[in-house]
């Protein structure tokens, strides 16, 4: 029994640290080829319609209703204390430009757009059409990956922005109708307690979360095996590891930047 166990421990350390070796080399050779080589920036202006553009209607509602929740929440919170909804507009502007937009955001956009980049890629491996390009002398890497990975750290950012004014817009919703907050005084507990670094607190975390889902996607896509069935469970794979990998870099990014006092 113990030997068994330790068998299959063996080999799971093995495949994690085969497949972290691959995702390093995918990394490392398309760094490489983003500095040497031509970029196809038409390919980046068809991947940056498809994560940006169809991302942004499911990403924009999902702040929106994030931040009436938040409103909601942060009122009733203030009434039972202070028999007052008091700083409803700081709370929910804080919330969601220095955390919840975007990781809110990254999350949205590694199920739907990730999923996509995941499936794309696995169906074409499956069928060939990437070792296609082997045989025809182009790195996969320099035309598949990196126009993805380009078009997400151009566009995450900027639906992360969205999200940020969409969460703060729901707030306001609720924080007039259901608290009966003027617009002035929600408006202005925003503007006062506000500051430049509390919007790029959250604003530089946006491009450390677009390199970790598109390179995780695209590596889950481009290694895909087992036909339709590897497809799916590369798919499946891509998401729930960009979205661990999201929140888990959340941490770590927040340390940092609060280290450098970016807070």
């Amino acid at each position: 029994m113990m030997e068994k166990t330790f068998g299959w421990i063996g080999k799971w350390l093995l495949e994690v640290f085969e497949s972290a070796g691959h995702f390093a080399f995918m990394v490392r050779s398309t760094t490489m080829w983003a500095v040497r080589a031509p970029i196809e920036w038409d390919q980046v202006t068809i991947q940056m319609m498809r994560i940006g553009v169809e991302s942004l209607p499911v990403s924009a509602m999902t702040s929106f209703f994030t931040g009436m929740v938040l409103a909601l929440q942060s009122g009733a919170s203030s009434k039972h204390f202070f028999n007052e909804p008091l700083f409803v507009g700081t709370v929910v502007s804080f919330a969601m430009v220095m955390e919840l937009g975007p990781v809110m955001t990254s999350l949205v956009v590694s199920g739907r757009a990730g999923a996509a980049i995941a499936a794309e890629l696995g169906t074409m491996k499956v069928t060939e059409q990437v070792d296609a390009l082997y045989t025809l002398g182009t790195d996969p890497n320099r035309y598949l990956v990196i126009p993805r990975v380009l078009a997400f750290i151009f566009v995450l950012p900027f639906l992360a922005v969205v999200s940020d004014f969409t969460g703060i817009w729901g707030g306001y919703v609720v924080a007039s109708i259901k608290h009966h907050i003027p617009a002035n005084v929600y408006w202005h507990d925003i503007i006062d307690n506000m500051e430049l670094k509390h919007f790029f607190h959250g604003y530089l975390k946006n491009y450390v979360f677009a390199l970790a889902i598109s390179f995780i996607c695209c590596y889950k896509g481009v290694t895909t095996r087992g036909g339709a069935e590897g497809v799916g469970k590369a798919t499946t794979q891509a998401v729930v590891l960009s979205m661990v990998s999201v929140l888990i870099l959340d941490y770590f990014v927040t340390a940092v930047l609060v280290a450098l006092g970016i807070t």
